[in-house]
């Protein structure tokens, strides 16, 4: 009886929290879709399964049936009559299934949309309602709270991570020949604070060496924070924006206490967009220093000539996968591009590419959700076969969350491929 009460109240909960953000701009996607089934084609789940219920314009309706049920007259006295539904345990356990299980939020369906209908916008605010519920996938939900409660989303300890980056530190020194090379950590008054993905000290380190590397070349003054440095925000895919909030605080306290002039963000999709774009709303102000991807810091020293790079010490055929939430959602699109075209020799497109590229499955807090491992991994059968037609033997993107998913996908489809961060390949093409 006890539950039964605990779950009624934690479902009026979240219909309250539905209820509050119901503003002009929810209620005009949630009523604006006309059903014509164009975002159908543009989803890896869909055209991989073939099953209705992965359809943008379906995942739409899972919210838009329970606003109708209790937000509209006729849905309150006829609910059946215009496709309301009740939030109740069947519909719930679609929304968990669904929304968190086969979709990414990539929003490639919204860029397709014949109206404009912003389905990752909805799709987060249904997963906040499930949030409420405690319905967050344990494997997501474990990583956020790792992240709250260690500080990163692996739980690395401090000293650890300074253990790392000592000898990642002493591997530079040898290989630019000069015992001044560093990889400095908490120093105060820099002109940049960069930031971690969790996973390259936990397991790509060479990543971390590529870009002291580069920041060696370019004689910056920057440094990393050993005590808040995750570029990542798993709150975001979760739909938890109270602990978005906190983790985005963290970071802006971080750079205000270290009196950095810009933060710097590493290549991570999800992360740029968390920490760049939906950070000042969460906190309700503006970011006082200018926040940026690596990826256009990194052409902006190319651009300058503040590094040199040679094409030909890259001459292995690359093609570029690009980060959802860096390019549809964050604009950064052509930087990558002139990049890579200045470190390599033989740069080739993925079709379609830019901001019609199809996602590669990694992103939507997927990889944190073993449930769906599956799943996710069938539906990156597109993603393989647009590497496949491009004949490149490398793989670049500035995303570790699509580094993961698509070292799966070089291993389940035999892609036989290299995967690599932009970074890395401009390290190996550096002048000295």
């Amino acid at each position: 009886m006890e539950k039964k009460q605990s779950l009624t109240r934690d479902r009026e909960k979240a219909l309250k929290g539905f209820a509050m953000s119901m503003d002009g701009r929810l209620l005009a996607h949630l009523n604006s879709c006309v059903h014509c089934g164009l975002c159908a084609e543009s989803c890896h789940y869909y055209l991989s399964t073939g099953e209705e219920k992965y359809m943008p314009a379906r995942k739409v309706d899972q919210l838009a049936r329970i606003y109708r049920r209790y937000h509209t007259v006729a849905g309150k006295i006829f609910p059946r009559w215009i496709g309301a539904s009740d939030f109740n345990d069947q519909s719930i356990q679609e929304m968990v299934d669904v929304l968190f299980g086969g979709c990414t939020m990539c929003g490639r369906c919204s860029l397709h949309c014949s109206i404009g209908v912003d389905i990752p916008f909805l799709v987060r605010t249904a997963r906040s309602m499930l949030v409420e519920l405690g319905r967050v996938s344990p494997g997501l939900q474990s990583t956020v709270d790792a992240a709250v409660q260690t500080g990163n989303n692996m739980a690395i300890p401090r000293e650890e991570l300074v253990d790392t980056l000592q000898w990642l530190e002493e591997d530079l020194r040898m290989e630019v020949n000069d015992e001044k090379a560093s990889i400095p950590m908490d120093v105060p008054h820099c002109r940049l604070l960069y930031t971690l993905n969790p996973r390259e000290p936990k397991f790509f380190p060479l990543s971390i060496s590529a870009m002291a590397k580069i920041f060696y070349a370019a004689d910056e003054s920057w440094t990393l924070s050993t005590h808040c440095y995750d570029v990542t925000n798993y709150a975001y895919y979760s739909g938890d924006d109270h602990t978005a909030e906190e983790l985005t605080q963290r970071l802006f306290d971080e750079m205000i206490k270290l009196n950095a002039q810009e933060l710097v963000l590493a290549e991570c999709g999800h992360g740029s967009r968390a920490i760049r774009w939906e950070g000042p709303r969460w906190l309700k102000k503006k970011f006082p220093f200018p926040v940026i991807s690596v990826i256009e810091l990194i052409a902006g020293y190319i651009h300058s000539g503040r590094i040199a790079v040679d094409p030909s010490k890259n001459t292995t055929p690359v093609t570029l996968h690009d980060p959802c939430n860096l390019v549809r959602a964050g604009g950064v699109i052509e930087e990558q591009r002139y990049v890579l075209k200045k470190v390599v020799s033989d740069f080739r497109e993925m079709t379609p590419n830019r901001e019609n590229n199809y996602c590669c499955g990694g992103g939507g807090g997927q990889l944190s959700m073993g449930e769906y491992r599956e799943r996710r991994v069938a539906a990156g059968k597109i993603k393989a076969d647009q590497i496949k037609k491009t004949g490149a033997a490398i793989v670049a993107t500035p995303c570790h969350n699509c580094i993961d998913q698509l070292m799966e996908l070089n291993k389940e489809y035999s892609l036989g491929v290299e995967i690599k961060t932009v970074g890395e390949l401009v390290a190996d093409a550096l002048i000295l």
